[in-house]
């Protein structure tokens, strides 16, 4: 009779420590997905944060209120396109316009390192003062922290966004169905690739700008042509693929993209060739995705293209009953290709 041997296997490629926090915990792709999975959601298990939604949606005395929170670390803090202080607003006000909402208030906590310039914190908080202005938002409350000298890296900002939903509209990640078409608002790639270029002294033929944006001014144009949009999320952590896979999952679908429908500038693109970085991986903060139901996708691609942050709006893709929680990509060779989850942290420090 054979002897069974037993063959030890060793993965070609290390799986992360479990005991500590790496960068890529912060990447919003699969590190994240299981920090808030084995971390915080049974810790704070509830039916409102188990929805997963970039903003929580509440009753309170019959009116819908969206709540959402953010954390700003980028590096530098001062791009081509924005800075620290109009990111947090813009941030912020998208995670609640993903929701339907029409931001109201801000609340804005500055944790400031030791020997921080003062002149650049007033050009921050001005900053941040002339974006919340133009969004329609009031900053409300705050707070100041002071931390040793070593231990900020300058200036973090802490923000929380309160809004107001309308009846009738009910976005959420769980809820596209096969044969929805998926929506990008415009060009991808830009913030991530200006972040990195500013941070490493990169220099290209034409400067790349971080597209930086509030959009709630966009969503009340798409929600005004109809109700049928299921879902909307901002890629920014993880881009476009991390919110896609992300979609899929939560609502069991696959989702296909056709790869020539993307937009995508020629100087990121040609960033993104030179560093070897996939658009598709890198943030953004002035983009949506929404995913709308089919007889719906023309009219809202049209409401996009006549607003000046969704003039370069595609249809990029369409939601697939096949390949649940998965995210396929057709090449203009007529093959398909996998568009997994970041795994780890390709750009740290953009937002």
């Amino acid at each position: 009779m054979p002897t069974k041997t037993i063959v030890e296997l060793s993965c070609p490629t290390p799986l992360p420590a479990k005991d500590t926090i790496l960068l890529g915990h912060g990447s919003g792709g699969k590190l994240s997905a299981e920090l808030i999975r084995d971390v915080f959601l049974p810790a704070f298990q509830n039916p409102v944060l188990a929805r997963l939604d970039d903003q929580a949606i509440v009753n309170v005395n019959g009116q819908r209120l969206a709540i959402t929170t953010d954390s700003f670390v980028v590096k530098p803090l001062f791009f081509p396109g924005g800075d620290i202080g109009s990111l947090a607003v813009h941030g912020t006000v998208n995670d609640l316009a993903m929701g339907g909402a029409t931001p109201l208030f801000l609340s804005a906590a500055f944790i400031i390192e030791e020997g921080f310039s003062m002149d650049e914190l007033r050009r921050v908080v001005n900053s941040l003062r002339r974006a919340a202005s133009e969004a329609g938002v009031q900053v409300i409350t705050g707070d100041t922290k002071v931390v040793e000298k070593g231990k900020g890296d300058g200036l973090f900002i802490n923000t929380t966004g309160i809004g107001l939903v309308p009846d009738g509209v009910d976005l959420s990640a769980d809820r596209a169905l096969p044969g929805d078409k998926v929506i990008l608002s415009g060009s991808i790639g830009d913030h991530g690739i200006a972040i990195l270029a500013q941070r490493e002294g990169l220099e290209f033929e034409t400067q790349i700008q971080s597209d930086s944006a509030a959009l709630h001014t966009l969503v009340a144009e798409m929600l005004g042509v109809t109700r049928k949009i299921r879902c909307m999320r901002d890629p920014t952590r993880g881009g476009v693929s991390s919110t896609l896979n992300e979609i899929a999952q939560q609502s069991e679908v696959g989702i296909e993209l056709q790869e020539i429908s993307l937009p995508i500038h020629e100087q990121v693109r040609g960033a993104c060739e030179l560093l070897g970085l996939d658009p598709l991986y890198v943030a953004n903060e002035g983009k949506l995705i929404a995913i709308v139901a089919p007889e719906a996708a023309e009219a809202v691609l049209q409401a996009m293209r006549h607003h000046p942050l969704g003039a370069e709006a595609q249809i990029i893709g369409t939601v697939m009953k096949k390949n649940a929680g998965l995210v396929t990509m057709r090449t203009p060779l007529g093959t398909t290709r996998v568009v997994d989850m970041l795994a780890g942290d390709q750009l740290p420090r953009i937002c």
